[in-house]
């Protein structure tokens, strides 16, 4: 067995903990729930889980260790995930509120929901930073491949952030649906949104 059963009794306490504390991932959830409904969050939190899983696969490969010794390419990706969040941002507020009707939400929105929550995870390199710090702790070489115990531990911590996010994203989108059948209120939630973004935005760019 690549893992041993002790150390994934230890692992997984801490996974969920970890899962269950609020951050980047899951407010973008929380923001693509509200814009565009349940399924739109859970999609979400399914991209967020795909670009996870990517950055556990890098971690194995040694990727990460590469972020982490060179500074430049650690600000280049992590200045790209900023522009792409405030991109966002703007999208939604130049989206026409005719398109928020729960009748042209489903149709539209899942598909992006799911990519762009890939490419906020994938842009972040504090998700693979931060994989490359905690998941090293419990692996043991002399139990096999590194690289399949990297992707063990990896989707131990995707499934329990997408279950997590995904209940964040599926709650916040039913309350979401039925806030835009307002118009006015449908305005309210663009703005709204909106600002839910450019947060990530700002703690991407400044929580050093």
């Amino acid at each position: 067995m690549p893992v041993e059963l002790q150390t994934l009794l230890v692992f997984i306490p801490i996974a969920l903990s970890l899962n269950f504390t609020p951050g980047a991932d899951m407010l973008f959830c929380l923001g693509q729930g509200v814009r565009s409904g349940p399924r739109a969050g859970v999609a979400a939190s399914l991209g967020i889980a795909s670009g996870s899983f990517l950055h556990s696969v890098a971690a194995g490969l040694g990727l990460a260790s590469l972020i982490a010794a060179h500074p430049l390419a650690f600000e280049v990706i992590r200045w790209g995930g900023v522009a792409y969040l405030l991109w966002l941002a703007i999208g939604v507020l130049r989206q026409p509120l005719r398109e928020l009707r729960p009748a042209r939400r489903a149709r539209i929105s899942i598909h992006s929901a799911w990519a762009n929550g890939a490419l906020v995870c994938l842009l972040n390199p504090k998700v693979a930073l931060f994989i490359l710090a905690l998941v090293p702790q419990f692996v043991d070489p002399a139990q096999g491949s590194v690289f399949l115990q990297f992707l063990i531990f990896g989707a131990i911590l995707n499934i329990g952030g997408t279950i997590v996010n995904g209940l964040v994203g599926g709650f916040s989108g039913g309350i979401g649906r039925l806030l835009a059948q307002n118009r006015l209120v449908a305005r309210a939630l663009q703005h709204v949104t909106s600002f839910v973004f450019c947060i990530l935005a700002a703690r991407l760019a400044f929580d050093r």
